[in-house]
């Protein structure tokens, strides 16, 4: 089941990712920062993936009690929007001024794609509700100059980045999948590969049979994550084109 961000007390969070929560008044000064907190979340999730976090493991981590964790966020809900704005904040960002709108676009899929490898946990974060942290917003406001000067609305300058980073998650998914699988693609290949060739009937299957073993043969496994990496981000971009094709052609009849 796929974690959500946005799923925690907005309140709460949002006084968290924009540091508006005041260090307690009494007791003893604490030892640790709410960044601290995010940052041994962050490996646990980054070593045994979102299914091993819990607040008992970060306290772990941390060397401290589970109710020590508790006085820093008040749950794993938002926690996991800390995480991500975190991982948000901390992504490198490419200068893309001068380049062309398929070399900026490109760039922004390769960031997002960076993102998931370095913390494969991020593709399996549903985000239908954003973290509206800093670390997102100064994401968001880098993503969407990459459509400057495209003439696109608004809104759908929105859908045309969403459209692009859903192709990248999917694929990172994917990529995360491929690589837990046991054995290599290539063991696998060599294994499948000549029970294809004996055991399907080319004259029932002749598209299947012909073009799934040319594909394989081609990679040496059913499924390539790079491959499809490029060949899809190549199409998003060529139906992004049509779009902001039409709309330069829509304000020169205006």
């Amino acid at each position: 089941m796929a974690e959500l961000t946005g799923g925690g007390d907005t309140a709460k969070t949002l006084r968290l990712l924009w540091g508006e929560v005041a260090p307690p008044r009494r007791g003893p000064r604490p030892g640790l920062a709410v960044a601290d907190v995010v940052a041994a979340a962050t490996a646990v999730a980054d070593s045994d993936g979102l299914a091993a976090l819990t607040i008992r493991r970060v306290a772990e981590r941390l060397g401290v009690s589970a109710m020590t964790v508790y006085t820093y966020v008040p749950g794993k809900a938002e926690l996991l929007d800390l995480m991500a704005d975190a991982a948000y904040q901390a992504m490198e960002r490419a200068d893309t001024a001068g380049l062309d709108w398929r070399e900026r676009l490109t760039a922004v899929a390769t960031e997002n794609r960076q993102l998931c490898r370095d913390h494969p946990w991020m593709a399996e974060l549903y985000t239908a509700r954003p973290t509206l942290g800093p670390g997102l917003m100064a994401k968001y406001e880098h993503e969407l100059a990459a459509f400057d000067g495209l003439d696109l609305p608004d809104v759908t300058r929105d859908d045309a980045l969403t459209y692009l980073l859903g192709f990248v998650y999917a694929n990172a998914r994917d990529e995360r999948a491929a690589t837990a699988a046991t054995g290599t693609d290539q063991q696998w290949w060599e294994q499948a590969g000549p029970l294809l060739a004996r055991i399907f009937d080319p004259t029932a299957y002749p598209r299947a049979v012909r073009v799934g073993a040319a594909a394989g043969a081609e990679r040496g496994s059913a499924y390539d994550p790079a491959q499809a990496y490029e060949f899809g981000l190549a199409r998003v971009l060529d139906g992004l084109g049509e779009l902001i094709g039409q709309a330069a052609a829509s304000r020169r009849r205006q």
